[in-house]
């Protein structure tokens, strides 16, 4: 059922804070400095975005709200402006309560709709969505429907998460609050095993792409993303 714009902005305007406990020192990493990133969205407005499929046409669907991108009705996935092959991605993100959206990164344009071709980054509220009784590789910080998170990092539905996304090569990884959950390489036995399992085994063109958009995926869902920051890699 649509909500209202109000009623988004009632959710995503009131801070919170938690911590996760328990990480294990092996799957930590320490703060990325600065060096080299840069901003992938200003805070402001939705400048170097566009909906996926429409460029150049206004942005429909999605509203800045308290310095955040946020998903304010029907208008379909956001995609960069930019494309970008190697690079390391920093993104915060708040998901309502039984809220679905992902990540995706290496998007194209040419493939509708952009999970096709795009790999996502899962973001659910893991105790409240239907799709999370479907499988571990459902859970948020997952390769949605192939990688598992390796553990549950993700923060309550209507908290700020941390994610990680380091994408070089055909290599990849997963990280959420400060933990890696997955880790894996692009076309690897390992790989190929598992998307012969899995629904995008019929489509050539899924993560076929070696540069493409970062994509927010509208799932029907409140949720809010800030400081989007970006690097490429060598």
């Amino acid at each position: 059922m649509q909500r209202s714009l109000l009623a988004a902005t009632m959710l995503f305007l009131c801070p919170t804070a938690a911590v996760v406990a328990g990480e294990v020192s092996r799957t930590r990493s320490a703060e990325p400095r600065d060096v080299g990133f840069e901003g992938l969205f200003d805070g402001r407005s939705l400048q170097g975005w566009h909906n996926h499929g429409r460029r150049g046409e206004p942005v429909r669907g999605w509203a800045v709200i308290d310095g955040a991108l946020v998903r304010s009705g029907d208008g379909g996935d956001l995609v960069s402006d930019r494309d970008y092959a190697d690079f390391e991605l920093l993104i915060e993100w708040k998901i309502a309560p039984g809220g679905n959206s992902g990540i995706f990164y290496r998007a194209s344009e040419n493939a509708q709709p952009i999970y096709r071709s795009a790999p996502e980054y899962q973001v659910l509220d893991d105790l409240r969505h239907p799709d999370a009784a479907n499988g571990p590789d459902r859970l948020a910080g997952a390769l949605y429907g192939l990688y598992a998170p390796s553990r549950k990092a993700a923060r309550p539905a209507g908290e700020w998460n941390r994610s990680r996304i380091l994408v070089r090569g055909d290599a990849v990884e997963h990280w959420l609050n400060g933990v890696k959950l997955a880790d894996f390489r692009i076309g690897s036995p390992d790989w190929n095993a598992r998307l012969a399992r899995s629904k995008f085994k019929d489509w050539p063109e899924f993560a076929a792409a070696r540069r493409g958009a970062i994509g927010l995926q509208d799932h029907g869902d409140e949720v809010a993303y800030r400081n989007i920051r970006i690097r490429a890699l060598p």
